[in-house]
Order: structure tokens, then sequence, then C-alpha cells
């Protein structure tokens, strides 16, 4: 079975202070899985590191004020190619992120508040039918 996964949740790093979100947990199921690897902001065109970004009102905008909602779209519309040609039915995405989070993202005030909300891959590949995990809980349907 082929499941996506965020690639700092595998030790890549890409995040946007240019390290990553090691999750052992998460690594250790390239044992039995076949891992496909991605990171939506840097499949939309943004560079790593990076000022960071927080979903606002429906756009995504960076700590400095820049709307890079066009970047986040594209890297998610690249992120469901990538998973609908590698036949994933599940993706293990970064819990909160403003691209991968699921249920739980920050509000967009930079102050680690976290209200109700996906972000915008992870709302993309669930619409898309693709089962939607985190670091935190995916063990409960994957061993």
């Amino acid at each position: 079975m082929n499941i996506l996964v965020s690639s700092c949740l595998l030790g890549i790093n890409c995040k946007y202070n240019g390290k990553n979100n090691l999750c052992p947990s998460v690594k250790n199921l390239e044992k039995n899985y076949h891992l496909i690897p991605i990171c939506p902001e840097v499949l939309g065109g943004l560079k790593t590191p990076r000022v960071p970004s927080e979903v606002r009102q429906n756009k995504v905008i960076t700590k400095n004020n820049l709307d890079v909602t066009k970047n986040f779209i594209k890297g998610a519309l690249r992120a469901l190619d990538i998973a609908n040609e590698n036949q994933c039915e599940i993706a293990i995405l970064k819990s909160n992120s403003p691209s991968c989070g699921f249920g739980k993202i920050y509000d967009g005030t930079f102050s680690s508040n976290l209200v109700g909300g996906n972000g915008i891959t992870a709302d993309l590949l669930y619409k898309n039918g693709i089962v939607i995990l985190n670091e935190n809980n995916f063990s409960e349907q994957i061993h």
C-alpha cells in the first residue's frame, strides 16, 4: 500500500524554519508500506526556509502579511496529483499546519492558538476521498 506522508515527518528539512518534524513512528512505517513524501508548500513554489504562514479568513498569509494562498493551492493540487498517480488512499500529514492540518489549524494570529479547520492540502485530499491522519493518530488505523 502507498501512503502519502508529509516530508517533514520523515526527517526531510522542508519546514518553514529549514528544519523537520521527524516522527520515528511514522518513518518506521517504511518497513511495511511505500511512503510517498510530499511538502505541499515546496511543491507550491515556496522556499525553505520561508516566513511562517497561517490561514486567516480563507487565505494563507505570512507572518509579514504576504498572501501566499496561490502557492498553497498550487502545492495542494500537485499533492493531489501525486496521491492519484500513486493510488494513495491514506495520507499522514503534519497536524496543525496551514497545508496539512486536519480538524485543527493555527488561527492566523501567529500566537499558537488552534481553531477548528483544515489546511489547504488536507482539505483538498479529504474532499477527494483520501483518509487524512496525522502523526498523533495514524497508529489507530495503520500498523
